[in-house]
């Protein structure tokens, strides 16, 4: 979120339109609406991605310029090299039936192969090369300012003088697996299966890292976690208990924990649901904000997902219209299996930019659909959260969203969609702020900066020098896209990075200091203060 000086004052239209709903509060003169800154074998010899790429890497050339200047060596580019058929499956499902397995047998399959397919990477020379030729043409933009949350979460192990390897043995408790890079390789000792492919995608994501930034990732180990929670209490490691603080990583945190907040799997596809890649999901985002203009929309708020996760959502879909009342909501059950069998005909998200408000809700804790709600130029009835994952702590209320009190969701959703029918530019305002946050901070150029940067910092707090453990295998590319099939693969290939990245990653923003960090925090509370108030006024009314 942006510091103090990036946010604006509302211009007067804005207060006076707002000065209609109640003579006695200044909506925005309160909240300050800031800056938007921030078949497994398919062919028995070679799989590329599309379009193709040339497979080997030459080394550095002797080419020169006209002027005689030597010209800087070509940037890697990659391809799939499957040499060898892919063995058979292993039973993991634990039998046989209808609905998606529980786990992946790609990862599987990949870490118990007795002979390495990793020989299609970019020769290290070279790639260290490639970058230092780059290094002048480095990014000179800065990154958007949730990046500044790398160092609010890597502050308790710098404050604790670092990182040692009995804190990062004791992470192993709960972590899924161990991932270490060495030398611009992958490592992954796997300790239990993630649910789906959530291990699967998230390692595919630091492997497409190491292939868009070559020689760029230093050397580190780490724990990672593909639960939906965060785990580390922050309670218990106060005090002279901080040499036992285990670094975990996790897709969330909140408030009273500890884990290292890294970008979830679904960046890369999430095939058990057919949800695509982002940049694909991205665009079909815009296509459906194109097809259905914010006016055009269904005028009340939509949410569509399973409510038996969590019963903050089974508590939504009382809000949903019946005989005897209408809160503005039109709430819909998500069957993922009836979806599977229908062949998800009812659950593009392209084609869900419909209505004029989205809600979000939490599930059992943060939910991947946030970011395709907000990309929805929808404005987003933002249930309050408890949980937040690498971007979202830089959303702010009015600005990206709507804020709806969890106590009371029906009569909030109700004077939420109100609102915004009564003022609809405002409304139609907030929305498209959010889709152009989304597109703007958080496309996977931002997202792989994103990584780069938290892995760079965390790397420079290990007190111990990685060493691969017995235990670690090998994994690249190749080896995960040659063991996956159907969608799995699909999405692996669409997703891969296929050239290394000539720029460098936009430039990291400071630390927050401690009165920006308690000054954005006061602005959040305010908006959603003044928020409530005008619902209780209504209610009177």
């Amino acid at each position: 979120m942006a510091a103090a000086a990036d946010f604006r004052r509302p211009t007067p239209k804005f207060v006076a339109a707002l000065s209609r709903t109640s003579s006695a509060f200044l909506f925005f003169s309160v909240v300050v609406v800031g800056l938007v800154s921030s078949a497994r074998w398919i062919t028995r010899f070679t799989l590329q991605a599309s379009p193709p790429a040339t497979a080997a890497i030459p080394a550095a050339v002797a080419a020169t310029t006209r002027a005689g200047v030597p010209a800087a060596p070509p940037r890697p580019t990659y391809s799939i090299s499957c040499s060898t058929p892919p063995r058979p499956p292993l039973n993991l499902s634990g039998g046989g039936g209808a609905r998606t397995p529980q786990t992946s047998q790609t990862l599987a399959l990949a870490l118990s192969s007795s002979s390495s397919s990793c020989r299609s990477s970019p020769d290290p020379a070279t790639a260290s090369a490639s970058v230092s030729a780059s290094v002048s043409a480095s990014n000179s933009s800065s990154c958007p300012s949730y990046f500044r949350f790398i160092h609010e979460d890597l502050r308790p192990w710098r404050d604790a003088g670092g990182i040692t390897r009995a804190m990062l043995a004791r992470a192993r408790v709960t972590a899924s697996f161990r991932l270490l890079v060495l030398g611009g390789r992958a490592f992954v000792h796997r300790f239990r299966p993630a649910f789906q492919t959530r291990d699967l995608f998230t390692i595919w994501g630091v492997l497409q890292l190491l292939r868009r930034y070559p020689g760029r990732v230093p050397d580190l180990d780490l724990m990672f976690d593909c639960a939906d929670w965060p785990v580390v209490r922050t309670h218990l490691y106060r005090g002279k208990h901080a040499a036992f603080m285990p670094p975990l990583f996790s897709y969330c945190g909140d408030d009273r924990t500890l884990d290292i907040v890294f970008p979830d799997w679904s960046f890369w596809g999430w095939p058990e649901i057919n949800i695509k890649p982002w940049d694909a999901l991205r665009q079909d985002l815009k296509d459906g904000n194109n097809r259905v203009k914010w006016l055009d929309r269904v005028p009340y708020a939509y949410w569509k997902g399973n409510p038996a996760v969590a019963v903050t959502r089974q508590e939504l879909v009382n809000c949903n219209v019946s005989t005897t009342k209408d809160w503005n909501a039109r709430i819909y059950k998500q069957d993922w299996f009836r979806e599977s069998k229908a062949g998800y005909k009812d659950s593009n998200l392209g084609s869900q930019c419909t209505h004029r408000y989205k809600i979000y809700i939490e599930g059992s804790a943060w939910s991947v659909s946030q970011k395709y709600i907000l990309a929805c130029d929808s404005m987003t009835l933002l249930v309050t959260p408890r949980y937040y994952d690498f971007f979202s702590r830089s959303l702010m209320p009015i600005q990206h969203y709507w804020p709806v009190h969890n106590d009371n969701k029906c009569d909030s959703i109700k004077y939420a969609v109100d609102w915004g029918n009564s003022h609809k530019q405002l409304a139609q305002r907030i929305g498209k702020q959010a889709s152009d946050f989304i597109e703007e901070d958080v496309n996977m150029d931002r997202v792989y900066d994103y990584m780069l940067h938290l892995l760079t910092e965390y790397a420079k707090l290990l007190r111990f020098r990685p060493i691969k453990p017995p235990e670690a295998v090998e994994i690249c590319p190749d080896s995960l896209a040659c063991q996956a099939e159907g969608l799995e693969k699909k999405f692996l290939m669409e997703s891969m990075v296929k050239s290394a990245r000539d720029a460098g990653p936009c430039d990291l923003p400071p630390p927050f200091n401690p009165q920006e960090l308690a000054m954005i925090k006061q602005r959040k509370e305010n908006s959603i203060k003044q928020i409530q108030t005008w619902e209780r006024i209504s209610g009177r009314a």
